[in-house]
């Protein structure tokens, strides 16, 4: 069964199309081009401001409504791949299947973040029998690595007074409100020393974790590569043995929990049946701690004569090491008003080992712009301790719930007519635009819906296929009683 086979047949249609179509973050044009060209064939009028962001407009169909309605969703995707899969997101299609009751991708992120959102406005945007008001579907760029679309919206693209951001992950649920971020970003720059005698080079590798989004992700004790590499490189040094630093890389972006990550040292020759005592132990440890949550936990070494000379000095990895050991990561606190909501979180996104310096990137979330800025400092200040720059970057606002909405009690009236049960009505504590559209635009009414979409932002990414159908009938409803 290809994808265009399911239903509603038109949005998978679209949404096949989608994933032939590189889009990384940054390098959108191809899918903005082919949006532009959609608009021109079915003869809609659409703007663009000066970052990309565009928006199609569309007449009301078969009503006199004079309301005027926002669908929401960001052309970017997340690009993550296993790290044996020989892809080229800038060039290459994603390979989706059809797994039972879910569309995956054969090795990397599927894109259903926010690809099944384009697709569900293009297929509105195409049909002549859908009753509707008028209608403005607003495509921004660059949500994954900066929410810059969103921040830097171009004055007067919407009118609508509705807003509906198609960005959410769980069907029967509907987001009025979302968490705010920020980045934090240290550098340790360090010299190269000469590699001690005697010695071998080992590779460890830690891999087959599960990854996620590091805002919905972040509370279901999910192992982080990089504070597992951390943690057993403290467990070496702890105990004495004269190894040195290559080489470390853990992880890719910012919004991700690591999945992966890589260190290259040096290691005595005579200390090599210790290294793997150690090693091995602490593979148990892990393996203990994770045993449910992370079923393919893997910790591999290799030992190889290599021609390298140079490794990093001992002064910065030690600085290194313990401000890595140090740094808080994962919940932090959670919310007072919501039970079960996580309020604020970080996450070590990256490490990176690039021309004379290392790079780690982390994120942090909250609810309360003042938890948030006050765990951004807490980081600067054990960073800067051990000698890195630091610098913050990407802060966004959250979105305040406003929960008696008109907007809000069409959904949940629609959704009771259709399912016979009630949508249950939340927060997240991911990042969503909303907050940036408001700023701009502060009389808006929104809410954030969407289809069941699993471990986003990594390659086990899945779109659950019977959820898509259902969303579509909501959303027709939806607008209907709009």
């Amino acid at each position: 069964m290809n994808l265009s086979d399911l239903s509603p047949e038109r949005v998978w249609y679209y949404f096949e199309r989608i994933t032939q179509i590189p889009r990384p973050s940054g390098h959108e044009e191809k899918i903005i081009a082919y949006l532009k060209e959609f608009a021109q064939t079915q003869g809609l009028f659409y703007r663009q401001d000066e970052v990309g962001n565009l928006v199609i407009c569309k007449p009301a169909q078969h009503t006199s409504s004079s309301h005027i309605i926002a669908l929401q969703s960001h052309v970017d995707m997340v690009c993550e791949k296993n790290s044996e899969t020989d892809f080229d997101f800038l060039k290459d299609s994603i390979r989706a299947f059809i797994d039972s009751e879910w569309v995956k991708a054969q090795g990397t992120t599927l894109g259903a973040d926010c690809g099944i959102g384009i697709a569900i406005q293009l297929a509105l945007l195409e049909n002549k029998n859908i009753i509707h008001p008028a209608l403005e579907c607003l495509f921004t760029i660059d949500e994954e690595t900066g929410l810059t679309g969103a921040s830097e919206l171009g004055k007067n693209m919407l009118q609508s007074e509705y807003l509906i951001n198609l960005d959410s992950e769980d069907e029967g649920e509907i987001f009025i409100g979302c968490a705010g971020g920020i980045d934090t970003v240290a550098t340790f720059s360090y010299t190269s020393v000469p590699r001690l005698s005697h010695t071998l080079l080992l590779q460890i590798v830690i891999s087959g974790l599960q990854g996620g989004h590091s805002g919905d992700d972040i509370n279901k004790n999910l192992a982080n590569a990089n504070i597992l590499m951390v943690r057993l490189l403290m467990h070496l040094y702890s105990a004495n043995l004269p190894f040195q630093l290559i080489y470390f890389d853990g992880g890719n972006l910012r919004n991700a929990i690591p999945r992966e990550a890589t260190v290259h040292l040096f290691v005595p020759l005579n200390k090599r049946e210790e290294i793997l005592r150690i090693i091995n132990e602490s593979t148990s440890v892990f393996k203990q701690e994770y045993h449910i949550s992370e079923p393919g936990l893997s910790i591999t070494t290799t030992f190889e004569e290599t021609d390298q000379k140079e490794a990093i000095d001992s002064t910065v990895f030690v600085q290194l090491l313990k401000a890595l050991y140090t740094l808080p990561n994962g919940v932090m606190a959670m919310s007072q008003d919501i039970p079960g909501f996580v309020e604020t979180s970080t996450n070590l996104a990256s490490v990176k080992t690039r021309n004379k310096t290392i790079t780690i990137s982390t994120s942090q979330r909250s609810s309360l712009e003042s938890k948030k800025m006050e765990l951004a400092h807490i980081l600067r200040t054990v960073f800067e301790s051990y000698g890195a720059e630091v610098s913050h970057s990407n802060s966004y606002p959250g979105w305040a719930p406003i929960p008696h909405s008109s907007l809000l009690n069409i959904f949940k009236e629609s959704y009771l007519l259709l399912f016979k049960k009630e949508i249950k009505v939340k927060t997240v504590h991911a990042g969503l635009e909303c907050g940036l559209f408001l700023e701009k635009y502060p009389h808006l009414e929104m809410v954030s819906v969407g289809p069941t979409i699993r471990q986003v932002h990594s390659p086990n990414e899945r779109l659950e296929i019977k959820t898509v159908d259902m969303f579509w009938q909501l959303l027709l409803e939806v607008l209907k009683r709009l």
